[in-house]
């Protein structure tokens, strides 16, 4: 039993109080989520002591892992394909690419390079000759591109796309033609003389000018070449392309041009063209038959009159096809410009980019800034910048960031007092994380998760204001440790009380990240399986390496030394006070169950008389709460397993003033004990709380209603900038999308005819699909190859009516005569492939529209020989290809009657334009309408399947929501059982994910406010949010389970040892998303930012507000429960009233002293754990100053001793 204090230190007034009984459990066995929470304390005690005790080599050991895995990220791989980042995984749409690339090699024949021109003046009429001059004058200037790579000179006539070039035997000829085909430039000025300017093909021959499309009448030319070469089957091919006199015999925009043809309707009366009449119907290339450009790939924003004419328009387009990377390498591949420089698919690729930018460089620089109309251009090369651009890492804002993020650490950990001090461990924390996330992007490289704009922009940040809040923790609680800790205990003791809380979030965080990977989308997926494991390595070095950090830091504080400046002695060393514990009387405590420990600090009473501080150390029975301190007592928790001494109040050290400044003592938790948790747990204040949370769920239910779906480019790429300017005009003028329907191998084409125009006629019927001009025939294949073979057997019967075609000779027919004789004649059989028999007996189209089954093949090898134009203007894109076969009217030998037939089709496609596709409620009914007409051309026995970008990028959302409220649900339910396996109680996770699923719902809710649309990013950072969000929620709901007393009382506790860590690990998260914000990508600020920060506020608010209310209403039994039989006089507080938290004042202590802070812990002791420390129990235990740990010289940090030797 320990003696009284001398009188002589003691007040005048002090008397001591009555005997008490100590606290006890409650009776009963210990509960079992006790013992296992308190296994799982003890082996991270174990874990602690044993890190502190090798601290140097488990730092050392640490960095050089980290260190190695961030070398992974030399092999880093960033993604920019648009497909390979947003085709969904293992969905129909990534199986349909797969077989079109595995049966093309390629998906795209071409790409498009465009210049739209809009008025200055929005709404001015565009449809003017001197606005197509200035859209001339742009298209001009970017048609005459050239640049100079690999030694060679590429201009557009060499790498533009040429459709359907025929095969021709007069050499002469051919050579003429190869160099004067025109590119594929889908332009309004084809509706003009002045539309040959942009083809810069030309060819020479003697005694003419160089002929160029600008003065070519191909009528003319064959006029006179016919006396020196045999041109009859070129000229039928150019009578059926309707080539007529091409460009010369089209009217002059400017009638005034010297080099107006006489042949141009206008070139006398030299009257300008009435532009909108032009116009109307859309224009022609050189070929009228198969190159028709529609209105609507032309024109902008037009407007009609009541009968359907053309009046006015406020937007031009022209578009530029140019060869993909594969075309032009086969083109040039064996060419003799080419030979020496060791040609490549990349380096066709490169050549492509380069003109690309040059394009549309030269485009936007065409017109002066002060005419009236603007133009946009844009190319395939500068979305593929714009990716490349989104996808950097931007060192600045990486950089700053993190240095932020070291200047809040630094200064919210430094103190006055040098002991307490933790400058230094707050910079190496920052760098700490800093090395966790760049090891983790590096295993995350090593592994082959392709990297993207998510994890180049956002994750550094996100993944940094996670992690830095478990170091804050760490730091904090480690000062902290209870006075009478062992030195070489304190990490041990540190880990014990904050490890399990660590372990709790992190585990959530990972195992949200990673139900966040069900998103189908390979872009988000990657960013949601680097974030998980970057959250690991967070983990891993927080738990591991970060205690050997604190562990270095003690040996520093021991030695009193600086902080930052640890090579310097620290000058307030030498007012370091020690603290001995003193006996509990007797005061008996059954250790079967429990054992106390009793925390006593100094409290200084300054004499008036002598003006000298006297210090008094009182027994903890003696001490009652001053009037400034209404909870009355720390937390009582077994085991410490909350995460509470993040916010726990300093110690005040008593110098040589008798009072302190009260702003001096004011922290957080002093703000959370006084003003915060008194008013929030009063009754008015909880019905507000749960009134005005309410609201917000209410309100975010209706806000969810206003939610679209969608993500256009548009909200991609930075506005202000061309290309936005660009995109933006396209949406609104020309949202026209390509597309195209497929028809797989494994079912019989020539017997499934019927069915294959059934499935063309069901998806033309669909409301998106743009229908082709009345005067103008289907454009596919099966249409473009039966009106073929129509046209050849009308000119068989005319000349066999005529006699020029007989039954043994057909060289004096026509050549589609002669073509007709010899496909007539086929039997399809290999053993008998003639049957002259069959010339007048059978037809090459049945009454039916139908082509004979055994012809089928047989002639598509024709027509794809002797249609060049008509076979590309179907892009049929057939697979295997048909065979090259040459008709040869004058064959003498009968070997030419011998057609070889094509190979089964195993892919083939029928092209469409979508129109009207505005919105995503657009897309989604045009897929499900193309899918509906494929599945029931699939119940007909054709395989088909649309192809196209509408297709790759917005199927995603037919399933979006559901794969969303799945992954959500599934994370929920995840979270429970994670909460209930560490926390072991239900009824508390239960509330967790309470409050997470009302965090969801209202930001989702709030999103429809922002007018942020939902796409899979929204998604991931909606599923993120549940694993977020138990970072400020969980930690109120162990304190509250882990505290005794009222449920009004443990919630008032749980929010005085939270609300610091929880409001610090928001502003460091804050902080962390901060750099987010100066992005030049308005999609990084909308969707990350805004999205990730309103997450933030959400969390704080419901962890600091919404759950203590629920739990002070709501809240599980405490696990346990304290008994006291204390003197009226000196403990027992006064009965509280309704809805008010009451704490009494003890007037056994004078007002001249100082605040003192009293706890007590509760620990209980099940069967040895591994690391466990017991004090030694007895019935009445009493202590010593000799026998306590605190007075054993170096093992206290106050003493003054030799500094420990840390390995």
């Amino acid at each position: 039993m320990a003696r009284p204090p001398p009188l002589g230190e003691l007040p005048p007034d002090y008397t001591p109080p009555a005997r008490s009984a100590a606290p006890q459990i409650l009776t009963g066995s210990l509960k079992a989520p006790l013992w296992l929470r308190a296994y799982f304390q003890g082996l991270l005690f174990t874990l602690g002591c044993g890190i502190q005790r090798h601290c140097g080599k488990v730092l050392f050991l640490g960095l050089l892992a980290l260190g190695a895995l961030a070398l992974g990220l030399r092999v880093a791989i960033i993604e920019t394909d648009l497909e390979q980042l947003w085709v969904e995984v293992g969905s129909r749409v990534s199986q349909e690419l797969h077989y079109t690339k595995e049966k093309l090699g390629e998906e795209a024949a071409y790409t498009s390079q465009m210049l739209i021109q809009t008025p200055r003046q929005e709404g001015e009429n565009i449809l003017t000759p001197e606005a197509l001059g200035l859209h001339l004058q742009a298209a001009l200037a970017a048609s005459k591109v050239q640049v100079s790579l690999y030694g060679k000179s590429w201009d557009l006539n060499k790498i533009c796309y040429k459709s359907g070039v025929p095969l021709i035997e007069n050499g002469m000829i051919e050579r003429m033609i190869e160099k004067l085909f025109p590119c594929v430039i889908l332009t309004p000025l084809d509706c003009f003389w002045e539309g040959a300017k942009l083809q810069g093909g030309s060819a020479y021959l003697p005694g003419r000018p160089d002929i160029q499309w600008t003065n070519l009448d191909p009528k003319q030319l064959l006029e006179e070449l016919g006396p020196f070469a045999s041109l009859e089957g070129f000229r039928e091919l150019l009578d059926k392309a309707q080539v007529g006199q091409a460009y010369v015999g089209r009217p002059c925009l400017n009638p005034d041009d010297l080099h107006c043809p006489p042949s141009a309707p206008n070139h006398h009366s030299r009257q300008a063209p009435n532009v909108a009449q032009e116009l109307s119907g859309g224009c022609h290339g050189f070929s009228h038959k198969f190159m028709h450009w529609q209105e609507e790939l032309l024109l902008g924003g037009m407007a009609r009159d009541p009968q359907g004419q053309l009046l006015r328009a406020e937007a031009l387009q022209s578009t530029f096809l140019l060869m993909s990377p594969r075309q032009l390498y086969e083109h040039f591949r064996g060419d003799y410009q080419t030979h020496d420089i060791s040609w490549s698919e990349e380096q066709a690729g490169t050549v492509l980019q380069a003109w690309q930018r040059r394009f549309v460089q030269l485009a936007q620089e065409a017109l002066p800034q002060n005419t009236s109309q603007q133009v946009h251009a844009f190319s395939s090369t500068t979305l593929d910048d714009i990716l490349h651009a989104f996808s950097e890492v931007s060192a600045a804002r990486v950089v700053g960031g993190y240095l932020l993020m070291l200047a809040y650490a630094c200064v919210t950990m430094l103190r006055w007092d040098c002991a307490q001090s933790q400058g230094a461990v707050g910079l190496a924390g920052v760098l700490l994380v800093a090395l966790a996330v760049a090891s983790g992007l590096g295993l995350c490289a090593l592994f082959g998760i392709a990297f993207n704009a998510a994890t180049t922009q956002v994750l550094p940040f996100l993944a940094l204001g996670i992690g830095v809040d478990d170091v804050f923790l760490l730091a904090h609680a480690f000062t902290e440790a209870p006075p009478g800790t062992p030195l070489q205990e304190r990490m041990g003791e540190c880990l014990q009380r904050t490890g399990t809380s660590v372990t709790l979030t992190s585990i959530n965080n990972m195992v949200a990240f990673f139900m966040a990977a069900l998103v189908p989308i390979p872009a988000l997926r990657a960013f949601s399986l680097q974030a998980a494991i970057v959250v690991g390595c967070n983990f891993a070095a927080v738990m591991l390496v970060f205690p050997a950090i604190l562990s270095l830091d003690l040996h520093r504080r021991h030695c009193q030394r600086l902080d930052v400046l640890c090579c310097f002695s620290s000058p307030c060393s030498a007012r370091v006070i020690q603290i001995l514990p003193q006996e509990l009387a007797d005061r008996a405590v059954p250790m079967g169950i429990a054992h106390l420990t009793a925390t006593v600090q100094a409290f200084a009473h300054c004499e008036a008389s002598s003006q000298h501080v006297v210090t008094i150390l009182p027994p903890q029975t003696h001490l009652v709460p001053p009037p400034s301190d209404p909870l009355g007592s720390e937390l009582f928790s077994p085991g410490g397993s909350t995460r509470d001494l993040l916010g726990q109040e300093e110690v005040t050290r008593q110098k040589a003033a008798c009072k302190s400044l009260s702003c001096a003592r004011w922290n957080l938790a002093h703000f959370a004990r006084h003003q915060f948790a008194p008013l929030l747990l009063q009754s008015h204040a909880k019905v507000f709380v749960l009134v005005l949370f309410g609201s917000l769920l209410g309100l975010s239910l209706y806000g969810a209603t206003l939610v679209q779906d969608g993500l256009a480019l548009t909200d991609v790429v930075p506005q202000g900038t061309k290309e936005h300017d660009f995109l933006s005009v396209q949406l609104r003028y020309f949202s026209l999308y390509e597309v195209a329907l497929v028809t797989q191998g494994g079912f019989d084409y020539a017997h499934s005819q019927r069915a294959l125009f059934d499935l063309h006629q069901r998806f033309s019927s669909l409301k998106a699909v743009l229908p082709p001009p009345a005067t103008q025939a289907p454009r596919t294949w099966l249409h473009y190859y039966r009106n073929w073979l129509q046209g050849i057997q009308a000119a068989f019967d005319q000349d066999w009516v005529s006699g020029r075609i007989t039954r043994h000779s057909y060289r004096n027919g026509s050549e589609d005569g002669a073509l007709a004789y010899k496909l007539l004649i086929q039997t399809g059989d290999a053993q008998e492939p003639l049957d002259f028999s069959q010339l007048t007996t059978r037809k090459l189209v049945d009454e039916e529209g139908l082509i004979p089954p055994e012809l089928f093949y047989v002639g598509l090898t024709v027509w794809v020989s002797s249609d060049p134009l008509g076979l590309a203007a179907s892009q049929a894109n057939f697979y295997p290809p048909p065979p090259e076969w040459l008709h040869d009217k004058y064959d003498t030998t009968g070997e030419n009657l011998r057609i070889p037939a094509a190979q089964p089709l195993e892919f083939a496609q029928f092209p469409f334009l979508l129109r009207g596709l505005q919105k995503t409620a657009d897309f989604v009914e045009a897929i499900e309408g193309a899918r509906a007409a494929c599945a029931e051309a699939g119940r007909a026995g054709v395989r088909a399947y649309p192809s196209g970008s509408p297709f790759l990028f917005w199927e995603q959302y037919l399933g979006l929501r559901r794969c969303f409220l799945l992954a959500v649900c599934i994370l929920l339910v995840c979270t429970f059982l994670v909460c209930a396996l560490l926390l072991l109680n239900p009824w508390t996770a239960g509330l967790i994910v309470l409050v997470l699923a009302m965090m969801t719902v209202e930001l989702f809710g709030i999103m429809g406010f922002l007018g942020i649309k939902l796409s899979a990013i929204p998604v991931v950072i909606l599923v993120a949010s549940v694993g977020i969000g138990v970072e400020f929620t969980v930690h109120v709901a162990l304190g509250f389970l882990t505290t005794p007393g009222s449920r009004n009382l443990r919630a008032a506790r749980a929010l005085e040892h939270t609300f610091a860590p929880v409001t610090d690990g928001a502003v460091s998260t804050l902080l962390g998303l901060l750099m987010l914000a100066g992005s030049n990508f308005d999609f990084i600020v909308r969707y990350f930012f805004m999205v990730l920060t309103v997450l933030t506020l959400l969390g704080l608010l419901h962890g600091l507000a919404l759950l203590p209310v629920l739990l002070s209403i709501l809240g599980p039994p405490p696990e346990v429960i304290q008994l006291y039989k204390e003197s009226p006089e000196v403990l027992s507080p006064p009965a509280p009233l309704a809805g008010e938290l009451r704490w009494g004042v003890s007037p056994t202590l004078p007002q001249s002293f100082a605040r003192v802070t009293t706890s007590m812990t509760v620990a209980l002791h099940p069967p040895p754990l591994p690391g466990a420390y017991n004090h030694p129990a007895s019935d009445e235990p009493t202590w010593s100053p000799a026998a306590t740990p605190a007075a054993s010289g170096c093992r206290n940090l106050t003493s003054r001793g030799p500094c420990p030797t840390m390995e």
